[in-house]
């Protein structure tokens, strides 16, 4: 994976919440596609992770710690995922 600085991790979890914010907002979800609430949701993944492995700075903490954090936001994301496909259906 990528090592960032954190000023440049801080512009990117920007950018990432502004384009979630731009596609929330954009009418797009909500329609036939599924295609924008899974970008939402990736980029929303992706920002938990850096938020997990570089803010909480557990990149070199015990694999057990980072591994059940992950899993337990890619669980989450799963399940908010899962819960929106059935509900749109």
């Amino acid at each position: 994976m990528l090592k960032f600085s954190t000023n440049v991790l801080w512009l990117l979890l920007l950018a990432a919440t502004g384009l979630t914010y731009w596609l929330g907002e954009s009418g797009q979800v909500g329609q036939a596609s599924m295609v924008p609430v899974f970008v939402i949701f990736v980029v929303s993944f992706f920002k938990g992770f850096w938020v997990i492995n570089d803010f909480m700075e557990l990149r070199h903490a015990p694999s057990l710690w980072r591994n059940l954090l992950v899993g337990w936001l890619g669980f989450v994301v799963s399940m908010i995922l899962l819960a929106y496909w059935l509900g749109s259906r």
